[in-house]
Order: structure tokens, then C-alpha cells, then sequence
């Protein structure tokens, strides 16, 4: 989402460069692989990525390509061999040739958009990393903002079976359903997509049980007329959900409703994100050592959800008009 991505050293050093004096919360950077950088890899540790970002998709963007099977045992290969521990993080959507070719109807359709993304690409892609993670037992991976429930029989057996794998699910699959989604809202795309509200209970069955191991925004913003609000285009709009801030608020709003404790969302939102990032000495708890990251957060307000609640830059959210309930007042 951002240009140059981090497939190489100089282009952190150019993020790092930009963001040096714009940042009001302490910040690390992912690296990215793509196909022919695995060489990037140990260098870009060296200087201090987290991990590294790979799509098993096309991205639609020319200078991050999706990596291939054949790609993803170099990668992988080499950071084996890395002392350092590290992530290898799966945008988890693969589409094979076997895949139906699913023929384009009406592209305000929600449903035929869904239709489009189906959860067998996610199934196909775990299945993928579940074979990878056999081959590079030491290898950590991270399964980014997982969508599709079907998938969980195969993550839990590759848990059960001991492997470095973690799992991350997102806000707007936990709180928002395709049966509510109007036809030309393109404010709701992402990828993978939303889906049934069914799916959404089972995703929140799996947070509860500890398949899946944190929750995260996938905040995703783009300017406002690459929505394509004007013709509701779900095929060609920008994918992406933009909820930085709104985070507690509706997972608390959504979580009350199903018997969540506070403690749970503390784990799923920050423990857990902390150790995925490496920074579990540092980050994601309230202890002596650890870093002053507080939020001053009454969990009883209501507030409707308007443009003066958005704190980035381009203002287009499905969440705008949902009633939510906590309000942060200072972090």
C-alpha cells in the first residue's frame, strides 16, 4: 500500500527517512518478499524489519508481485538459516488452476464480488503453508487477516502438530456481514472479503478457543475516489477497510454481545501482536520494564460514529453511523 515497499534495504532506509519526525507512536516496518529478493533478506533483518510480507494473489501492484511455491522455498530456505527469529506473513488467497472461472456479471453486486473471492482460495493457500511449514520446521508463519472459517480444521491440525504457525483475523470480519452489505458500496471491499454472518460466528468460536491468536484493523486507507464511490464498482475499487482508531470500540461493542471480558481483548489486541512483532519484553502488557502505552478508556459511552472520530487522513469508513460503545479519551 505504500511506495517503495521494503523488498530492500534502501528502500526502509527511504520509509525511515520519511517517517523520521512524523510519527506519534513508536513504529517498526515489515519487509517484503517477492519473487528474486531472498538475498534482500538477512540484510534487511540486519537492519531491523520484524519479519517479512508475502501474497499468494496477485496484488495488483507491479513492484510487489505474488510470490510462487517455487519462490517461497528460496525465501524460506534462507531464513532458516538466520540465527535472528523471524515471521514470514501470508496475505493467504490462492488461486490455482483448478479454481472455477466464475464469469463477470454486474460489479455493484456484493455477492457476485464475494462470489469472486471464494473461501476455497483461502483453504487452497493454508493448505500450501501447512505443506511449507512441514518442509521449514523452524521457519515462524503468520497467516494474515484470515476470512474464511473453512479453513480452521486445517489450522487447528497444523497447531495440534506443533508448528511455528500464528493466525490474525481482522475487525471488519469480526463486526460486519455480507447480508448486510449494500449493492455499489465499495467503502466495505477488501480482500479477502467479508463474508456470512454464519462465518463470522465460527471466526469468533475460533478466537474464543485459540486457533486464532490476535485481532488486528488491516487498516488499509487509499484516497477517496479510488473507492469509485461514484459507480460502486466492487471489481475495480481499491480494497481496503479503514478503521485505526475504532478498534477497541467495536470489538468491545461486538464482544459484550457474546460474553467477551476486557482480558480477552487485551490478549487478542495486544499481547498477542506484541509477540508477533518480536517486542513481547517491551510491548503489549502493563509491567514494570515494559514501555507506558496507556489508553484512557471508559467502557460505557455510547457514540455514533461521524468524520470528527476519524483520525486519518482520508475519511471514508464503513463504520460511519454504527453506534459503538467505549470511548477512548486519551492515549
Amino acid at each position: 500500500d505504500s511506495s517503495p515497499p521494503t523488498t530492500t534495504p534502501k528502500n526502509l532506509d527511504i520509509k525511515r527517512r520519511s517517517a523520521r519526525g512524523q510519527c506519534w507512536v513508536d513504529v517498526g516496518f515489515w519487509g517484503g518478499a517477492i519473487p528474486q529478493n531472498q538475498a534482500e533478506l538477512g540484510p534487511l533483518l540486519s537492519a531491523g524489519v520484524r519479519g517479512f510480507k508475502c501474497f499468494l494473489i496477485d496484488t495488483g501492484i507491479e513492484e510487489f508481485p505474488r510470490v510462487s511455491e517455487s519462490d517461497l522455498h528460496a525465501h524460506m530456505s534462507h531464513l532458516q538459516h538466520f540465527s535472528k527469529n523471524s515471521v514470514m506473513i501470508f496475505h493467504a488467497e490462492l488461486q490455482t488452476t483448478s479454481s472455477p472461472a466464475r464469469r463477470r456479471l454486474d460489479p455493484r453486486s456484493y455477492q457476485e464480488f464475494l462470489s469472486s473471492r471464494p473461501k476455497e482460495f483461502e483453504v487452497d493457500a493454508i493448505s500450501l503453508i501447512n505443506r511449507l511449514q512441514a518442509m521449514y520446521p523452524s521457519v515462524s508463519c503468520h497467516i494474515a487477516h484470515l476470512s474464511a472459517a473453512a479453513a480452521l480444521p486445517i489450522i487447528r491440525a497444523v497447531k495440534d502438530r506443533g508448528s511455528k504457525l500464528s493466525v490474525e483475523t481482522c475487525l471488519h470480519y469480526l463486526c460486519l456481514s455480507a447480508e448486510d452489505i449494500p449493492d455499489g458500496a465499495t467503502e466495505y471491499k477488501c480482500t479477502p472479503p467479508i463474508r456470512e454472518d454464519s462465518n463470522r460466528n465460527h471466526l469468533w468460536d475460533a478466537l474464543v478457543d485459540g486457533t486464532i491468536d490476535c485481532v488486528v484493523s488491516d487498516h488499509s486507507p487509499c484516497l477517496i475516489e479510488m473507492k469509485g464511490l461514484e459507480n460502486g464498482d466492487f471489481m475495480e475499487a481499491w480494497g481496503g477497510v479503514s478503521s485505526l482508531g475504532l478498534g477497541l470500540s467495536l470489538l468491545w461493542t461486538e464482544g459484550r454481545k457474546r460474553g467477551i471480558s476486557l482480558g480477552q481483548i487485551i490478549r487478542w489486541m495486544s499481547i498477542k501482536n506484541a509477540e508477533l512483532a518480536g517486542l513481547s519484553g517491551t510491548k503489549g502488557q502493563l509491567k514494570v520494564g515494559y514501555d507506558g502505552d496507556l489508553v484512557i478508556w471508559d467502557p460505557e459511552p455510547e457514540f455514533k460514529v461521524s468524520k470528527e472520530h476519524l483520525y486519518f487522513k482520508n475519511k471514508l469508513t464503513p463504520y460511519e453511523g454504527m453506534t459503538l460503545r467505549g470511548l477512548v479519551h486519551k492515549t
